[in-house]
């Protein structure tokens, strides 16, 4: 995930070097009427870079508060007839293993049977 991150940041960080520097200087011909992208262009692409920048940062950010969000988890066993109730990490909950938020690593059966559910708010 980190790694994605620093990739993205450079080649942002690139193409914004890449826009500010331009493309090389270029003689122009006798015929050639080159001018100065207008600043319509430059405005968009700034708004498009600053506009994904964003999007990612609020995806990021929603991801991360959903996978610390706290629920509570009933493990049901239909070989010993018992229930209990733990609150965990949306993050810690893995297939055959939860860990709780006190830090108890709990693994699982094939025949337990998990249930999970938001924390009543109060």
């Amino acid at each position: 995930m980190l790694t994605k991150i620093f990739i993205t940041l450079f080649i942002v960080i690139g193409a914004v070097v890449y826009l500010r520097r331009g493309r090389g200087k270029k003689v122009p011909l006798a015929s050639d009427n080159w001018e100065q992208p207008p600043l319509i262009s430059k405005v968009v692409i700034y708004t498009t870079i600053a506009l994904s920048m964003l999007v990612t940062a609020g995806y990021w950010c929603w991801s991360w508060y959903d996978d610390n969000t706290v629920v509570q988890v009933t493990i049901s066993s239909p070989i010993e007839a018992m229930t209990a109730s733990y609150q965990v990490r949306k993050k810690d909950i893995k297939e055959q293993r939860i860990t709780t938020i006190d830090g108890i690593q709990i693994r699982l059966s094939s025949q337990e049977r998990l249930t999970v559910k938001p924390l009543a708010t109060p």
